[in-house]
């Protein structure tokens, strides 16, 4: 055998952390923190802009005429309302240290699953409510037979139709919420700054 010619080099980089060190989740947690501004301001312009593209969908299929526009605008305004903070504590967490690619597509996920999750149960909940009054007693085995049923023909029910209160506005929304929170997404360290302001 013949000897090596070039010697294996030693890698001088920073020495690997052991397979406890937690630093990292640490510090993800403390990148997805949220400040009031990020909440309250963000949250706002979401749930405009989905209420938008639900009057939007209304108006393109229905011609807006449905006794329910103002209740699915409302649906869709608290639906997405609600879903901003977590939406966006995921995607700071997820995206950590991320490049900005990576960044976007955390952003388009995070949005996507909490809007259309928060806005389906709302609807669920309400959905389970008007049928309340001919459910049996509560508590007892077929009133959660009927919960279940219920909760699942509600939610079947939305994927099936309230979907189609995003399209087409609600992906052109997403897209630049996405696009903008992936552009003020630093990717190396955590930043302190406001996201909005």
């Amino acid at each position: 055998m013949r000897p090596m010619k070039n010697p294996v080099k030693r890698h001088k980089g920073p020495k690997p952390k052991p397979a406890n060190d937690n630093s990292n989740l640490r510090d993800r947690l403390r990148a997805a923190r949220l400040g009031w501004r990020d909440v309250v301001y963000g949250a706002i312009a979401w749930g405009a802009a989905m209420a938008i593209s639900a009057q939007a969908s209304l108006w393109l299929s229905v011609a807006a005429l449905t006794s329910h526009y103002w209740s699915l605008t409302a649906l869709a305004f608290v639906g997405a309302t609600c879903a901003w903070p977590p939406s966006l504590a995921a995607f700071r967490f997820i995206a950590f240290r991320r490049a900005r690619e990576a960044a976007f597509a955390a952003a388009f996920l995070c949005l996507t699953i909490f809007t259309i999750g928060i806005t389906s149960a709302m609807f669920a909940i309400i959905y389970r409510n008007f049928y309340a009054q001919w459910h049996g007693d509560p508590f007892t085995r077929i009133w959660l037979v009927q919960l279940l049923f219920t909760s699942a023909s509600a939610l079947y029910q939305f994927a099936v139709m309230g979907i189609r209160l995003y399209l087409p506005l609600g992906v052109i929304f997403l897209f630049g919420a996405s696009w903008l929170l992936a552009d003020r997404h630093s990717p190396i360290e955590t930043r302190k700054s406001s996201l909005i302001g």
